[in-house]
């Protein structure tokens, strides 16, 4: 048994009374201590049973108890004896679910309260657990090892769970700070030697790259990656970075990076707890623990004492049960509550209530008033608290409106660190990313396969005997001639048909993209030796002008027909907006920003809104109609299924219930009888939304004033109601759904002619989910439902051949006989699926065995769990999407991927991790996943035909197409490229041109290997540079350059000065720039540009100044 944590650290002011602890060195709890939350808390420390109990313990009382606390005060408590005693605090709860519960509502007064996540899957062998759970585990216990103090909350079980010893991890970390003298090369060796693995680019954790003074390291437990940059011995500056982006995002005075400890479990995390550490055991089950503080619902003294003592309990206060919407209708229920209210007035009780929201707030305040009850002397305060309590010695009264309202509260708090690392947005589509065998997409000569980047040796410049072909730099020039000694530039080789090779110069690349096409199908490689690309890149342009000529006639046509103009916001929808439980994103602000312009404008509605399941759409939705509903206007909304419509139908209801909105549902579930009373209800105007499936475009269906139509996953109906949506919703503003994202480079071509907004950035609150990737074992499948179970939660057991699919559901009723589990595929009729998943989504199965028919819509909070077998025959988009099923509450999600037992044995465990890594990984292979996901978004918008020219010219060139045909149609300026030629005959434009003209013949104006030394980021970093088109767009790159790659060399310098050159000739509208023997030849509009009838003369005395000339001579024009 562990030592009794000593208790010597209380103050005490007098004998009788508490003071809150003095100020201590590092605490994190003194702001709570000044809130009116810490005001409360003290109230009920001071009180007469609190007070006695924790003047017993200090007075060396082994361990105290607090009987009669119920669930939802424990959390309270906590933070009330946390804000009294001076040591580290540790509250160890009987199970996970109690343990998120008490963390969620504890950071309403303790925000800086730790979560200590269990360790998982400690049993078996043959899996990877999640990395970042592992990551905030040794983030949490190194930050023990430090001087502050805590409070840490973790389960029983977790306490003898394996762990670093204590004070490994601080033994075991090389601390960097700025200023300070330390030798890089020192540091790479340490990490070289602990296991981390050098990368040209961090993606994970326990990859550092070098990139001259520049070092990039992910620790295993840190929140983000690290830049160090050092000058000569000495750390100049410390920096986190965005994996992403890839560039930094904020400044840091000293870091620690984890070498040897991450791997040794040798400890538990019971050693973690020091000498002067006090444990809180929530309902303890059995005498023998060793905890000095225990809390218990139950009776804490001995059986025999006769009487219970009741004085310090804390208890229910009975206002009675609340459904959805019951506050604002059930008037007894109501007047119950305000009696209850009334009579804690009375005596004087002190009362506090914690909402959600501001909005809610308002809202309360207003039913109040109506009902002629004062707020005043109420405590109306914003915080997520699932219950209230009563303590009646301290005549305390704190109440949760979730309660009130009949909704579930919202947590959003207790978030893995990692949401903030997968940043606000998606990564988008980078075509310069070319990996060997790769097709691409060469502009000038179609699509070929790139075969990798070589050195060319002293290939002679045009054709060699094999048919291949150098693309020279000044194409079409003659070549000079090289000296057979020349160092051989790097080139990227890529082959056409009949085996035909050409090589791109590196400063070229930028002509060069990754082919993404639609589908599985690939093209023909392209060939050298004819004008079928040229052909092909025409008839793809005239057709896209058609489609967007097509889509602007459309726009025009609906500016023609006046629908209803909506008036500005009243003030119900801002309390109604203020009542959200989350906070918005930056997209979702947007899109509704967005859609009330367009209902205020005075042409009808059409947008389109994508974003990823569980993003946030639905409320955009909701805001528009809840809207419309105000100026007495009827909302319509279109789902593909019964189950998405009843889904919306509760999730409206939930919204809305504080408000007199009246929200009816048509669909099969609904009987006859039913059905004709919704159908009355409609035509007289009663009811405000009605939620159904196309059941709502029948011709019975008939509305008094139809405002607002939301047709949510367009894509699912058929082409035939598409059309009948177009016809019956002319004039009314149309709102359409998609859960298909789509990529962001067509997203922007499309702006202008499309109005369209997309959601890209996840909610806060959404826990990542854990992914776990293990061999094939009815172990873990047991385990994972078990667990799933115990916190009342359903799960997905996804297998995909229909022909098993039975046997399988056989096999888990044995292995969990106490789950109630059913199959679905879409073999079943129609409705025969839709019962099975209704009945998944009412609560009624446990575990659905299923193919990969999952609705993508539906939103089951209550289903964590997706069990994948055979995840080895899936595609990476689609693991992506089905693992996005799971994880939408608030609770942790976990999603199981099991492969054959073989491929968990391959050979070493570092060779059977790599194997693996591409399937657990949420960054990168993931991004691969989302990209043939919106690939497929884009084909489902623009249609066939256009699918068709996309497999013919790749995806890059299509949008590109597409912008240049919307700008040209409205007749905008669109420079998608700087088009200004420049052949200057001082300038070197590679490091072989360079070395082989020898020292002082030419300036260097290139992207120098010492400066990025792996090839694939030089290639991005040249393509970057072609496309930059303004001021703006070079200064940031630029200044991304500085911060990646250090500072930059004259060769860079003079490559960025050559692109001021190109922008300045652009806006002077200069096509060409030449130098020749120091005369400058400048052509516009076909015609040279003159002074006093001849060519400018170069007059700098040294060639490395002539560039800069140029560019001051090209300014003035």
């Amino acid at each position: 048994m562990a030592t009794r944590p000593s208790c010597r650290k209380f103050s005490r002011t007098s004998l009788g009374e508490f003071a809150p602890s003095p100020p201590r060195s590092g605490g994190t709890f003194e702001d709570v201590a000044d809130s009116l939350g810490g005001e409360l808390l003290g109230a009920v420390a001071r009180s007469a049973p609190i007070a006695e109990q924790l003047r017993a313990l200090q007075s060396g009382e082994p361990s105290v108890g607090f009987s009669h606390v119920i669930e939802s005060a424990q959390a309270f408590l906590v933070a009330a004896i946390a804000r009294e005693v001076e040591p580290t605090l540790w509250a160890i709860c009987p199970s996970v679910r109690r343990q998120e519960l008490l963390y969620e509502t504890l950071i309403n007064w303790l925000p800086d309260a730790l979560f200590l996540p269990e360790a998982e899957f400690l049993a078996i062998e043959n899996i990877l657990p999640d990395q970042e759970i592992a990551a905030e585990r040794l983030a949490l216990l190194s930050r023990l090892e430090g001087k502050q103090r805590h409070v840490i909350v973790a389960t029983r079980a977790s306490l003898d769970q394996p762990a670093p010893p204590r004070g490994a991890l601080r033994a075991a970390a090389l601390r960097l700070q700025r200023g300070t003298r330390e030798r890089l090369e020192r540091v790479v060796e340490s990490l070289g030697q602990a296991g981390y693995e050098r990368a040209p680019q961090v993606t994970t954790r326990g990859q550092f790259a070098v990139r001259g003074g520049i070092l990039d390291v992910y620790s295993w437990q840190a929140q983000l990656p690290i830049r160090a940059e050092f000058f000569g011995d000495e750390i100049e500056s410390l920096r986190e970075f965005d994996l992403d982006t890839q560039t930094s995002v904020g400044h840091l005075p000293a870091v620690e990076l984890l070498l040897g400890a991450a791997d040794d479990q040798s400890g538990k995390v019971r050693d973690h707890l020091a000498k002067d550490h006090l444990q809180i055991a929530i309902e303890p089950e059995d005498e023998e623990h060793d905890a000095a503080i225990v809390i218990s619902e139950g009776w804490l003294g001995p059986s025999d004492a006769g009487e219970e003592d009741f004085s310090g309990a804390f208890v229910d206060c009975e206002i009675g049960e609340f459904d959805a919407g019951e506050f604002i209708i059930a008037e007894a229920k109501r007047q119950q509550f305000f009696s209850r209210l009334t009579s804690w007035q009375e005596n004087s009780a002190r009362i506090a209530i914690y909402f959600q929201t501001e909005g809610e707030i308002e809202r309360f305040r207003e039913i109040m008033a109506d009902a002629k009850m004062k707020t005043s002397g109420l405590e109306l305060i914003e915080g997520t608290l699932p219950r209230g309590f009563c303590f009646p010695a301290a005549n305390l009264v704190v109440l949760a409106a979730a309660e009130l309202f009949g909704r579930a509260p919202t947590h959003g708090r207790r978030r893995l660190q990692r949401t903030t690392k997968f940043g606000a947005h998606r990564a988008q589509i980078d075509f310069s990313e070319l990996h060997e065998d790769d097709l691409v997409v060469h502009l000038e000569h179609g699509i070929g396969r790139f075969l990798g980047l070589t050195r060319l040796g002293n290939v002679e410049a045009g054709l060699s005997a094999a048919g291949e072909r150098l693309a020279d730099s000044n194409s079409g020039a003659e070549a000079a001639d090289t000296p057979t000694s020349t160092p051989s530039p790097e080139v990227l080789a890529l082959e056409f048909a009949d085996e035909a090779k050409l090589y791109v110069p590196l400063e070229q690349s930028f002509l060069v993209s990754r082919y993404v096409g639609v589908g599985k199908k690939s093209p023909p490689l392209g060939s050298l030796a004819d004008a079928k690309w040229s052909r092909a890149r025409k008839n793809a342009a005239a057709s896209i002008f058609d489609y967007a000529g097509k889509m602007l006639a459309l726009q025009a046509e609906r500016e023609t027909q006046t629908g209803h103009v909506f008036g500005p916001d009243t003030k119900w929808q801002l309390e109604f907006e203020h009542s959200f439980p989350f906070r918005e994103t930056p997209d979702q602000l947007k899109a509704i920003v967005d859609t009330k312009h367009d209902m205020e404008a005075p042409r009808s509605m059409d947008r389109l809104i994508c974003g990823d399941v569980g993003f946030g759409k639905t409320e955009v939705a909701i805001r528009a109609a809840f809207k419309s509903v105000m100026e007495g206007k009827q909302v319509a909304v279109l789902t593909p299924t019964t189950v998405l419509a009843q889904q919306h139908f509760e999730t409206f209801r939930q919204r809305m219930l504080d408000y007199p909105v009246r929200i009816e549902m048509l669909s099969r579930f609904r009987s006859h009888a039913e059905q004709r009373q919704v159908l009355e209800q409609l035509r007289d105007g009663s009811v405000d939304v009605v939620i159904g499936t196309h059941r709502l475009i029948s011709g019975d269906v008939v509305f008094k004033d139809l405002g607002l139509v939301v047709i949510d996953e367009e894509q699912r109906f058929g082409v035939l109601h598409k059309e009948k949506f177009k016809d019956l919703f002319k004039l009314v503003d149309v709102l359409t759904l998609s859960a298909t994202p789509i990529p962001r480079t067509l997203y922007l071509s499309l702006v202008g002619v499309k109005d369209m907004s997309t959601i890209e950035t996840p909610p806060l609150n959404r826990l990542p989910v854990e992914t776990v990737v293990a061999g094939y074992d009815e172990r873990i499948i047991r385990d994972a439902i078990n667990r799933e179970l115990e916190r009342q939660g359903q799960v997905y057991f996804l297998h995909n051949r229909v022909l098993s699919i039975e046997k399988v559901r056989d096999r888990i009723v044995e292995l969990c006989p106490e789950a109630r589990v059913e199959f679905g595929h879409g073999q079943m009729s129609a409705d025969e699926l839709e019962d099975v998943m209704q009945r998944f989504v009412a609560g009624k199965i446990d575990v659905l065995v299923c193919t990969t028919i999952i609705e993508s819509g539906l939103d089951i909070p209550n289903a964590n769990t997706i069990i994948i077998d055979r995840a080895d025959r899936f595609g990476l988009a689609d693991l992506y999407q089905l693992r996005g099923r799971v994880g939408r509450a608030e609770h942790k999600a976990y999603a199981y991927l099991l492969l054959p037992r073989e491929m968990m044995t391959i050979g070493a465990a570092r060779k059977r991790i790599n194997a693996i890594k591409q399937y657990s990984s949420l960054g990168a292979g993931f991004r691969i996943a989302m990209r043939d996901l919106e690939i497929r978004g884009a084909g489902s918008i623009l249609g066939t035909a256009q699918s068709g020219h996309i497999i013919a010219v790749g995806f890059d060139l299509y949008c590109q197409l597409l912008k240049q045909a919307v700008a040209q149609l409205k007749g905008d300026k669109l420079r998608p490229r700087l088009e200004v030629e420049v052949r200057l005959d001082f300038l070197a434009a590679n490091e072989g041109e360079f070395l082989a003209a020898g020292p002082g013949k030419l300036v260097p104006a290139f992207i120098p290997t010492s400066y990025i030394s792996d090839a694939a980021l030089r290639i991005q970093a040249y393509r970057a540079l072609a496309e930059i088109t303004t001021q703006e767009q070079l200064h940031r790159l630029r200044r991304d350059w500085r911060d990646r790659f250090g500072p930059q060399p004259p060769a860079v310098d003079n490559l960025v000065l050559l692109c001021e050159v190109k922008l300045s000739a652009a806006r002077a509208r200069v096509s060409r720039v030449e130098v020749r023997d120091s005369k400058l030849m400048l052509s516009r509009r076909g015609d040279f540009i003159l002074v006093g009838g001849k060519f400018p003369r170069l007059t700098s005395s040294s060639i490395d100044l002539q560039l800069s000339e140029i560019w001051h001579l090209i300014k003035q024009l």
